[in-house]
């Protein structure tokens, strides 16, 4: 199950390109990319780092995908997180999902974001104007994950 934590940016086209070639019964694939943000919460970011525990993450991450293949007919799943410094447009995060059709892969990846937004361990710091500060979990992750409840 392709799951990684790096510092080094990736490689979009490619990272799906791969996904999708592993499957020749594949007739979907979706994917979501984040990037950091020049401004949050009303002020100017000039930067961003983020920090995880390792292993920790890695097996947290896996077990999110692990929740979207039991609930959904996916074939397969890659998530990437960057950790550490970055700047305003750089790529945080991908989740690709590949399917037989396309509700599937889009509910699936759809799922994996939420779940990684709020229950994957990722601390991050932002550099404002008025200086470094931890961005805490926003209500609106909280009522995107709720739909998922069971």
């Amino acid at each position: 199950m392709p799951v990684r934590v790096q510092t080094a940016d990736f490689d979009l086209s490619a990272e799906v390109a791969q996904l999708r070639l592993s499957n020749p019964r594949v007739g979907a694939v979706v994917s979501f990319v984040g990037t950091v943000r020049d401004l949050n919460e009303g002020a100017a970011v000039s930067a961003m780092e983020l920090e995880h525990y390792p292993v920790m993450t890695e097996r947290a991450l896996e077990q999110i995908v692990e929740q979207a293949k039991a609930r959904w007919p996916i074939f397969d799943a890659l998530v990437i997180h960057r950790i550490g410094p970055m700047q305003p447009l750089e790529q945080i995060v991908l989740v690709a999902v590949t399917s037989p059709h396309r509700g599937e892969a889009f509910s699936a990846c759809e799922f994996i974001m939420d779940y990684l937004k709020t229950q994957a361990p990722f601390w991050k710091k932002e550099q404002t104007p008025d200086g470094a500060r931890w961005v805490d979990a926003r209500e609106s992750d909280d009522t995107a994950l709720s739909k998922w409840k069971q």
